[in-house]
C-alpha cells in the first residue's frame, strides 16, 4: 500500500470519526436538555406533593365532628 493511499486512508477515517463526534455531542446536548426539563417537573411535582401533603396534616388537626 503506498503511502498516499495510507494517508487518503486516514483522513477519510477522521473525517467518518469527526462526524461521529459531533452526532454524539449533538445528542448529547439534547440528553442534557431533556435531564434539565425532568430534574424541573420532578421538582414541581415534589413542590406539590409537600403542598398536599400540608393540606391533608392540616385536616387531621381539625376537632372530630360533634357526634363522636
Amino acid at each position: 500500500m503506498s503511502l498516499e493511499l495510507r494517508v487518503t486512508e486516514l483522513e477519510t477515517r477522521l473525517a467518518f470519526q469527526d462526524d461521529a463526534l459531533q452526532q454524539l455531542s449533538d445528542e448529547l446536548l439534547v440528553q442534557s436538555r431533556l435531564i434539565e426539563r425532568l430534574q424541573r417537573q420532578i421538582e414541581v411535582l415534589a413542590s406539590r406533593q409537600a403542598e398536599l401533603v400540608e393540606q391533608v396534616g392540616n385536616a387531621d388537626d381539625e376537632a372530630p365532628p360533634p357526634h363522636y
